[in-house]
Order: structure tokens, then C-alpha cells, then sequence
């Protein structure tokens, strides 16, 4: 976990991926192997990022005008978790796998073309994480084009406008706010929220009307914990706005 949120983000095809590769040493890296190959079938990580990347292209060619982080919430919100026969996607040792190991779920490109909703930042929101993180007035600085000031109101990391929801230690009642931004059709969004054992959740409002493109609208969700349900596990979850043609969908994380 980073920052209090859910580390990875989004999983994407990485496993025996047949791509080009570097002929300045051989397929299996050791330095014995004097073989020279044009492609090579790799797995990992380093498979999983190209398609990202390629995916991030391809949505600002389609939409210019969105930031990256409209992009990242498009792409996290619209994933899927579940794999190629709608079972639960597994890990490594074919147990079923949490947010810790998928993220937001695996990247459905067409889907993210069309999110609905993002959730997106400015620049002044990732300083301002900066300064809630402890950063001094001058590391801020480096990373702003003109003199900032940290706000004198204290700043909840739990509050930043991220596409998942992360509380590490609930204690009793928590409350965090976010704000989505409407990039498709006007329509009435409704939340629902999914699967978050020993938690009672409450979303205010529980419905949001788009008149129009562009259109913000903010809505808090509160977290408690129900007496003697948790043991100090962490709980999965998920909250998702649908108008009946999209689905926000954000994981939800949550330990006592």
C-alpha cells in the first residue's frame, strides 16, 4: 500500500507475451547463451506496462482534452475482475485474488473509451497531497512552476480525489469525500455498494444527476465498523455509480 491507497492500480496482460526483443544478448539473459532472437515470449511486469502505455495513448488521441489523471481513473474504474470464463481472477497459487494482487482489476480498453464518470485531479491537489505528506515549503515548490503555500487546514490523505478507497485503520467512524466528473451522456447515477464484510457503509448522496458534460459533483462515504465483526483482517469491497449504461466501479479496502 502507498499513500494509503491500493497498490497495484490495474493488471494487464503480462504472462508469455511474444514481443520484440534486444539482440545485444540472448533469450534467457545468461551471459553462456550466444543465441540472437528477434522476439522473444517474456513474462512479468515489464510485459504488463507496454499495454498500459499503449492503452494511455490511444484514450488522449481519443479524448485530448483529459488529464492524466482522468485517464487513470478511466482506465481503473471501468476494469474487471473477473477472468476470461466470468470466474473470480486467481493468484499465483490459484487462490481467489484481492486488490492487493489485481488492483482495480484487469484493463478493459473499450470500456475505458467510455467511463461515464472520473475521478480527476489538479495540479493544486497532488501539491496539496505533498504538504499533507509533511513535504516543506521549498520540496513543494520544486515540484510547482510558481511559489505555493501548504493550506493552513489540515488535509486527509484519506480525501485524495483517487479512483479506490483505502482506510488502514478504521476506528470506529470514517468519513471521505471525492468528486467525479461527468464525461459521457447527462444521466442519473445511482451508488451501490458491494461485498464489504463487518463494514456498514454509507453514501451520501446516493444519487447524482449530469446535466452536462463536464459537471462535478461530490459525494462522501462513511465507514464503521460493526461491533466485534472485525479481527484486524483486511476487508474487500466495492462502490459503484451506474446510470444503467456505465459502471464507476472502485475497490474498497479497509482494515481495524
Amino acid at each position: 500500500m502507498f499513500l494509503d491507497h491500493i497498490q497495484p492500480d490495474i493488471t494487464a496482460p503480462g504472462v508469455s507475451i511474444i514481443a520484440a526483443y534486444t539482440e545485444s544478448e540472448g533469450p534467457t539473459n545468461q551471459e553462456f547463451d550466444r543465441r540472437r532472437v528477434q522476439y522473444n515470449c517474456v513474462s512479468g511486469t515489464s510485459m504488463s506496462c507496454p499495454h498500459v502505455s499503449g492503452i494511455v495513448g490511444l484514450l488522449k488521441t481519443i479524448h485530448p482534452e483529459w488529464s492524466p489523471a482522468a485517464i487513470k481513473s478511466a482506465i481503473m474504474t471501468t476494469a474487471r475482475i473477473r477472468d476470461n470464463v466470468a470466474k473470480p481472477i486467481t493468484n499465483a497459487s490459484h487462490n481467489i485474488a484481492t486488490p492487493f494482487s489485481y488492483g482495480a482489476g484487469h484493463v478493459r480498453p473499450n470500456r475505458a473509451m467510455d467511463p461515464g464518470l472520473v475521478y480527476d485531479l489538479t495540479t493544486t491537489s497532488c501539491l496539496d497531497l505533498l504538504c499533507a505528506l509533511g513535504y516543506t515549503k521549498s520540496q513543494v515548490e520544486m515540484f510547482s512552476e510558481t511559489p505555493y503555500t501548504c493550506p493552513s487546514d489540515n488535509i486527509s490523505l484519506l480525501d485524495f480525489n483517487y479512483p479506490s478507497i483505502t482506510v488502514p485503520n478504521l476506528n470506529g467512524t470514517v468519513t471521505v469525500t471525492r468528486t467525479v466528473t461527468n464525461v459521457g451522456s447527462p444521466g442519473m447515477y445511482r451508488a451501490r455498494v458491494l461485498k464489504l464484510d463487518g463494514i456498514s457503509v454509507r453514501v451520501h448522496p446516493k444519487k447524482l444527476k449530469f446535466k452536462k458534460i463536464g459537471e462535478e459533483k461530490r459525494f462522501k462515504v462513511t465507514l464503521k465498523a460493526k461491533k466485534g465483526s472485525l479481527g484486524g483482517d483486511y476487508v474487500f469491497g466495492q462502490l459503484k455509480w451506474s446510470d444503467g449504461k456505465h459502471n464507476v466501479r472502485s475497490p474498497i479496502v479497509v482494515k481495524s
